[in-house]
């Protein structure tokens, strides 16, 4: 068949983000004797001159299309994309079989499918299920008898199995060098499942709650390629938590350590599982910059919000990159269950105490299906059961709701390293825009050392 990809995302705050999850289906369905072409949508202006030059040039058989994020998971100012997407959906449908797929479309695939009212969705991983798929078209099979396959109008689906093997991303359909030239980096993924139960969190709902990890030798093999063949200087390994297993981690960068490649790279660490001689073996291999995914500096937050760690574990991690010298952001998510004005202001004097270099914080909590955040909103009597959770709704604790908002500004602008996107403090869109003109690589956060005070919406 031919096929034409298409990667939808056209979000580029705060960096454009490669297409990896098609770059991951490219290699099967070429083995599988098909004819790839790609369209990727971030940097086109007109999203449907585009589809229908696409079409015309390359006349597919089949359009997939990967739906990376529902919306921007901001509060107040929330961006949603199925509309973008169906109107592509439209564009295609006379002219080819659409199938959609992606993380964004697995988090609901009947609600997604039935919006944007492509031909087949595929849930999950889809190495190996959209080859199936393809496969069954052609030969006139039975598609709703495949694992991990959605059809139109119907109100269950087989469950999606997991890949047996996780293979390496085929980018050479792809323009990887303007995605490193305007968003500062590559992504590199090592592994997928996450075994940890944050409460809002939908990773172990896309990936599974067992760890996968992918060979040390092929993931070097990759990035030496990244390097030596695209003239990729900055990496971001887009795992969930980088530093787990503790054991895999420490493998990884003693043998990247080791290749002596011109790179530096960034990555989320989970604080519990960081040894100064792991993060030695980080430093060596070119780590610049730290990512924690804290949530909150309160320790009753923490236990709200079911993360693995403690404040003095926060504590300890945070004194490590500080001791070495290492540029590090906490990332927090304020107003969760039980979040009060005392938990928050505890959040603000933690970070005080640590001293990160940057702060990104989110306001609010996107809730989706199937997580104990859902489950929360609905027992409170905040949600009902029934709402549809498509366009996206937030969870704001009702002891704080009112003055919210004016809470976080008010404490944000008074320290220069605090980025709140969905409040414009120390960042927007034309100031993400302006950074991007000095090509920076890698975490755009480490450039607030050069912010003298604090900005509320600059450059709007």
């Amino acid at each position: 068949m031919k096929i034409l990809l298409v990667s939808a995302n056209q979000e580029r705050d705060p960096y454009p983000v490669f297409p990896i999850g098609l770059a991951f289906l490219a290699g099967p369905l070429a083995q599988a004797g098909h004819i790839l072409s790609v369209l990727d949508m971030c940097f086109e202006k007109d999203s449907q001159a585009a589809v229908l030059a696409a079409l015309d040039e390359q006349r597919p058989q089949a359009v997939v299309i990967s739906l990376r994020n529902l919306d921007n998971v901001t509060w107040p100012d929330s961006r949603f994309y199925l509309d973008g997407v169906r109107d592509i959906v439209a564009a295609c449908r006379s002219r080819a079989i659409v199938i959609i797929g992606g993380s964004g479309f697995s988090l609901m695939p009947l609600e997604v499918l039935a919006a944007v009212g492509a031909d087949y969705g595929v849930v999950g991983e889809g190495e190996e299920t959209l080859p199936r798929l393809l496969a069954c078209l052609e030969q006139g099979g039975d598609a709703a008898e495949l694992p991990g396959v959605v059809i139109p109008g119907c109100s269950a689906f087989i469950p999606p199995e997991p890949v047996s093997c996780i293979g390496t991303p085929q980018r050479s359909l792809f323009d990887v060098a303007r995605y490193h030239r305007e968003g500062g980096m590559a992504n590199v993924q090592t592994k997928r499942g996450c075994p940890f139960s944050c409460s809002y969190c939908t990773y172990p709902n896309l990936e599974g709650r067992t760890v996968r990890l992918r060979p040390v030798a092929e993931i070097l093999a990759e990035i030496r390629t990244l390097v030596d063949e695209l003239g990729v200087s900055y990496l971001y390994f887009v795992d969930d938590i980088f530093n787990y297993p503790m054991d895999f981690a420490a493998q990884l960068c003693r043998e990247l350590a080791a290749e002596r490649l011109p790179l530096k790279w960034s990555a989320f660490i989970n604080p519990s599982f960081i040894t100064p001689e792991l993060m030695h073996d980080m430093l060596a291999a070119g780590c610049d910059a730290i990512e924690f995914g804290s949530d909150s500096g309160s320790a009753r937050m923490l236990k709200n919000l079911h993360k693995s760690f403690t404040v003095e574990e926060l504590r300890m991690a945070s004194r490590l990159c500080n001791d070495l010298g290492v540029d590090f952001a906490h990332y927090l998510l304020f107003g969760g269950p039980g979040e009060t004005r005392e938990t928050i202001l505890e959040s603000f004097s933690l970070m005080d105490e640590l001293q990160p270099t940057a702060v990104i914080a989110m306001t609010g909590i996107r809730i989706y299906p199937h997580t104990e955040l859902h489950r929360t909103a609905v027992a409170e009597g905040l949600l009902d059961l029934s709402r549809s959770l498509l366009e996206p709704v937030f969870y704001i604790s009702p002891a704080v709701r009112d003055r919210f908002a004016e809470l976080i500004t008010s404490e944000a602008m008074q320290r220069r390293n605090w980025v709140v996107p969905g409040l414009e403090v120390n960042t927007s869109s034309a100031m993400l825009d302006a950074i991007r003109l000095f090509k920076v690589k890698g975490p755009l956060w480490k450039m607030i050392k050069s912010l003298g005070r604090s900005h509320h919406r600059p450059l709007a």
